[in-house]
């Protein structure tokens, strides 16, 4: 399997904002004063539109979707949570927390990537635990290590342990759980999304160990990381809150590397991380100041990764 690929779902927003259904366990989300939605909305299509620019010029294959306006899906530019693509042919389908991020899902573009070339076989939907108030966030709540089989997932309010292990069966992935913190206002709180705290790539992996208060836990973790030969680059809960931890390796042109991250991610990093991370891959960074914001989010979040087969 796969560790990386070249092509990326995106989807261009067109009523970006605040999500006020998501901010009562996305601690990272502000509201910008002083700022009407209409430029909160441009500004976030500014850095969405530079952002896919960049990775085009590097050779990233970019199927960028408009939003519609209605319905009203404020957090649309982060469809990784949705839904995923995997090398078999399978998208999967995720539940949402939010009532308003449940409409993000869009079944016309399967079509778009069907008329592309891509492949798809079967969808497997999950999106009944729903009603159970049971949530998994796509691969913002699940770090994928398709190369070697695991699964790492830090539970919270929109990652259910039981669905994950369900997933876990479905696609023969180990399952690696955990629980993972941040501090707001002096109180231990669950990091939403896995991916916000960890980068799983190919021969490295970037993680805020500080964020797994349990030792036994962290020390599990770690493990696992290092038993798959990545190198481990340790980040801060401070570079994690300028989304250190929201990257995501790509392929560009000639199956060339990328590590894909914000430009706030970037200048949070010291000279020897970036030095240990360019000894593995190139950094690509871009300014995402208001998607970060407003949406509690980052350069992650914006790619879904398709692994589809193409057609022969």
């Amino acid at each position: 399997m796969k560790q990386t690929t070249n092509s990326i779902l995106m989807i261009r927003p067109v009523a970006f904002r605040m999500n006020e259904q998501t901010a009562v366990n996305n601690y990272y989300q502000k509201v910008l004063d002083g700022l009407t939605p209409e430029t909160v909305n441009a500004k976030a299509q500014e850095e969405f539109d530079t952002f896919v620019n960049k990775l085009r010029m590097v050779g990233v294959d970019v199927t960028v979707v408009e939003d519609t306006l209605d319905p009203d899906t404020p957090d649309s530019i982060f469809p990784n949570n949705w839904i995923s693509f995997h090398e078999n042919g399978d998208v999967v389908l995720y539940p949402m927390f939010a009532e308003n991020r449940r409409a993000e899902r869009r079944e016309d573009i399967l079509d778009i990537l069907e008329d592309k070339g891509f492949v798809i076989n079967e969808i497997m939907d999950y999106t009944i635990a729903e009603e159970d108030n049971v949530f998994l966030e796509g691969t913002g709540s699940l770090l994928l290590d398709r190369e070697n089989g695991k699964a790492y997932c830090a539970l919270s309010p929109r990652a259910d342990e039981e669905l994950m292990i369900e997933f876990c069966e479905d696609f023969e992935f180990t399952p690696v759980i955990f629980e993972a913190f941040q501090t707001v206002n002096n109180e231990r709180k669950l990091i939403y999304h896995t991916n916000v705290m960890m980068c799983l790539g190919d021969t490295f992996a970037v993680i805020c160990a500080d964020c797994i208060d349990d030792k036994k836990e962290r020390k599990m973790v770690l493990d696992s990381l290092r038993g798959d030969d990545k190198e481990v680059i340790l980040i801060t809960e401070d570079q994690v809150n300028n989304f250190a931890g929201n990257m995501l390796e790509v392929k560009g042109a000639d199956d060339r590397r990328y590590l894909v991250m914000s430009s706030s991610a970037y200048n949070s990093l010291t000279k020897k991380q970036v030095a240990q991370l360019e000894e593995h891959i190139t950094i690509l960074h871009s300014s995402l100041d208001t998607i970060e914001a407003c949406g509690g989010g980052s350069a992650r979040c914006m790619m879904a990764e398709v692994f589809l087969p193409k057609a022969e």
